[in-house]
């Protein structure tokens, strides 16, 4: 069996495929197929009591914002969006 850091290192790994699918544009089966992958891996983790759900998630957060970004930013006085009059 796999040892935890392993299992970690794949299940980044699938993310990064799953996150580069979506954002390329991957039609439905492929985009499925890599969320199916994702979900039962991280399914198996928890059922064999390698990771735990915060576990799951600190990871998922991580390769998401190594992917995308921050899901939130501050913003500067000038970036926000300004509301004109109708």
């Amino acid at each position: 069996m796999a040892s935890r850091d392993e299992m970690i290192t794949d299940l980044r790994t699938m993310l990064r495929d799953m996150f580069a699918a979506s954002a390329s544009g991957a039609g439905g089966p492929r985009l499925a197929r890599a969320h199916g992958y994702v979900d039962g891996y991280m399914r198996a983790m928890l059922d064999v009591g390698v990771a735990t759900k915060s576990d799951l998630l600190a990871v998922v957060v991580a390769e998401r914002e190594r992917f995308a970004g921050p899901a939130l930013r501050e913003l500067d006085r000038e970036d926000e969006p300004v509301a004109h009059a109708v």
